[in-house]
């Protein structure tokens, strides 16, 4: 499927709050109870121009007109809850009786949403975004890089056809009954796909790691606006994130040329601030 083709459908309006003075974009990263990437994940939008601020999700709960401010709103990975009942289980069950309405309110705000693997869990187990993540194939945690397709636009994947980024979960297989998937292919929500790449090249694994139906990594919802994905962007912010980031060094050595400061996740924050501006 052609990744830009909805690129004139999601041109935004541009936001009143933002050009009449406020010049950064807000975030709100979810935390608490086994989320654990929210730091690297303030980081990396801080990094691009955007202002951000962790809060626990008791807090949010007690005071949900905080969201009132955000632009953006990100669930991070994590093992919410220990994801004992299931992974982001808890979590979403937690946001979706407490904060639906107040989630819902946000959405309807010309704002974006990001869940990023346990966050994305925690979406689907919300009602936020359709499916569900399963065990994968090979019944482990797995931790490694993985190559992906973008197979739809979106304010999140603007201008990317396709990013290597690392994944580690042990749920990460996304599933839905085939009139779903149907469903989500028709209205272009589904993200970006798995695929063989320059992480297959070097490392020979297996394209899909986890048996997602379809390779599906990630799904959109909202028009675009929400990006749930099991990969971690905020872990390939810098060059040297990347596992072979020595080799490369060298080839760039060799033909003269500089060596690149940023990783490919980088490019996903910036696009969100960039939706704002």
């Amino acid at each position: 499927m052609n990744p830009v083709r909805n690129q004139q459908k999601l041109k935004r309006k541009r936001n009143p709050t933002i050009s009449n003075g406020v010049k950064r974009p807000h975030v709100i990263l979810f935390s608490g109870y086994g989320l654990n990437t929210e730091d690297e994940t303030k980081a990396a939008f801080e990094s691009v121009g955007a202002t951000a601020d962790i809060v626990h999700l008791n807090d949010v709960i007690a005071r949900p007109n905080l969201l009132k401010k955000a632009h953006i709103i990100v669930f991070g990975g994590g093992f919410a809850y220990g994801d004992d009942t299931g992974a982001g289980k808890a979590y979403g069950n937690r946001v979706k009786a407490h904060l639906g309405g107040a989630l819902q309110e946000f959405l309807t705000r010309d704002t974006l949403m990001l869940g990023i693997c346990n966050g994305f869990q925690i979406l689907t187990s919300a009602g936020i975004l359709p499916g569900a993540l399963i065990s994968n194939d090979m019944p482990r945690y797995i931790c490694r890089w993985v190559d992906l397709k973008v197979e739809n636009d979106s304010p999140w994947l603007r201008g990317i056809t396709s990013l290597s980024l690392p994944i580690a979960h042990g749920e990460g297989k996304y599933y839905a009954p085939p009139v779903q998937l149907a469903l989500l292919s028709k209205a272009s929500s589904i993200g970006v796909k798995y695929t063989k790449g320059e992480m297959y090249r070097h490392f020979d694994l297996p394209a899909n790691p986890n048996g997602s139906l379809e390779d599906i990594a990630g799904v959109l919802g909202h028009g675009g606006r929400v990006l749930g994905l099991m990969p971690h962007p905020e872990r390939a912010v810098r060059f040297t994130a990347l596992p072979h980031w020595t080799l490369l060094r060298e080839e760039y050595v060799r033909k003269g040329k500089e060596m690149p400061k940023e990783g490919p996740g980088i490019q996903l924050f910036r696009n969100a601030v960039q939706y704002f501006l």
